[in-house]
């Protein structure tokens, strides 16, 4: 009887440990299983915004504008909206989406998608107005998982490896990988090419006005800028820069969201610690090879339109002609410490060392705006971070003065709500 008993227990004793088991692996799969959370619009749509010029608001994340009636918003796993554009704060999510275990790695948009690319390659497309998923499609993979910190501002202002174009009366989003790049439609999440690169030694720059991906390819002896166009995946242009040395660096300027319809490159040569800041050589971007821009040589000149924007260590602005570079306006008046934050179609927007923000047009000089670009109580003691400029609106990030890029996100930024949002 007791050896029965004995036996009848170990056996209770085992199941119960199993079943234990099986309940903690069916709830670490759970927990760990890759997931996908979509929660959809269940208000009406909003209507278009039409705010005051002036400062909006305050915000703990970077707003990315959509269609004039959304913000769009991003972190380490989820992208979500908020109604309506113009509001002062951050509102509950209009819509969200959400994956696990990957990592989102940027944000596009076109019309009214939204298109994440996400570190496993997915693309992952959502209808702006509902929130639901409009399409999914295979992409390279990126080199980097999230690295927008606490804003995520690089991944939906500046997002690495991923870009739209206009071509051939369709918008294409572009992935660029270590070793592929690929072009997929917009509206429908057909792929269109991919093609294979040559590992370590090609460096994405952006998409051209002209429908073009362009890449820095050192593989060869020469450094290679090579455009390839969007809808096929064919190389149009191999261009060797004059003079180009091994530390040749491109950038790409005059540019859309994500380095996207961009309408000029900034070549220069760096010397042991950095970029000459006052050397290299402007170039506007079209069909053909890449034309010499004189009012583009300056580095930190901005594109905006056909004007060179660029502005002097005493706060003197010029505004250039970009293919000849001869002065078309002059302003005298902003004082030392101003710096041109963002550009976008017929706006240039600079930042005066007491915060005051003045919209030019940059094809005359003439003011457009100027304000304070202050919040309540925030103050001045700030330093502008990465800025964003899109159909009438300015964001851009307040860091902490002096500013210490390696600093853990409390000290990197200025506040805990870090970005303003401003219509000009």
């Amino acid at each position: 009887m007791v050896i029965a008993k004995d036996r009848r227990r170990r056996v209770v004793v085992t199941v119960s440990a199993l079943l234990v088991v099986g309940l903690a692996a069916g709830t670490v799969y759970r927990v760990l299983a890759p997931a996908e959370v979509v929660t959809v619009a269940r208000a009406e749509r909003p209507p278009a915004a039409t705010p005051e010029i002036g400062p909006i608001g305050r915000f703990s994340t970077a707003p990315l504008l959509v269609d004039g009636r959304l913000r769009v918003y991003a972190t380490t796993r989820q992208v979500w909206a908020d109604v309506p554009l113009d509001d002062r704060q951050r509102n509950t999510p209009y819509w969200s989406y959400r994956r696990w275990p990957a990592e989102l790695s940027g944000v596009v948009t076109g019309g009214t998608t939204v298109v994440g690319h996400w570190s496993d390659g997915q693309l992952v497309a959502l209808d702006a107005e509902s929130g639901r998923v409009a399409w999914r499609a295979d992409a390279p993979v990126p080199q980097e998982g999230y690295t927008g910190r606490r804003t995520g501002a690089a991944t939906v202002w500046y997002p690495a490896g991923l870009h739209t174009a206009a071509a051939g009366g369709r918008t294409v989003v572009v992935t660029v990988g270590d070793q592929q790049a690929q072009g997929t439609d917009l509206t429908t999440g057909q792929r269109l090419w991919r093609v294979d690169l040559e590992s370590g030694c090609r460096t994405d720059i952006g998409t051209t006005n002209a429908g073009r991906l362009a890449t820095l390819d050192r593989c060869a002896d020469s450094p290679v800028v090579e455009f390839r166009d969007v809808t096929t995946g064919t190389v149009t242009e191999r261009w060797n820069p004059p003079g180009a040395g091994a530390r040749l660096t491109v950038a790409a300027i005059g540019c859309a969201t994500a380095r996207s319809g961009c309408g000029g490159l900034h070549i220069a040569e760096t010397t042991d610690s950095e970029a000459d800041p006052t050397g290299g050589r402007g170039w506007l971007v079209g069909t053909g090879a890449p034309v010499a821009a004189a009012g583009l040589d300056r580095a930190g000149t901005v594109l905006a339109g056909e004007t060179g924007v660029v502005v002097a260590d005493d706060g003197t602005v010029t505004g250039r002609a970009a293919r000849t570079g001869d002065e078309v306006w002059r302003r005298a008046d902003l004082g030392p410490g101003t710096r041109v934050v963002a550009a976008q179609p017929g706006r240039v927007h600079l930042l005066t060392d007491k915060k005051d923000l003045v919209t030019l047009d940059p094809a005359t000089g003439v003011e457009r705006s100027r304000f304070r670009l202050t919040v309540g109580r925030d103050g001045i003691g700030w330093t502008p971070g990465l800025g964003y400029a899109a159909d009438g609106y300015l964001a851009v990030e307040r860091l902490r003065t002096p500013v210490d890029v390696g600093a853990d996100d409390q000290r990197y930024y200025g506040m805990a709500e870090p970005v303003v949002l401003a219509a000009t």
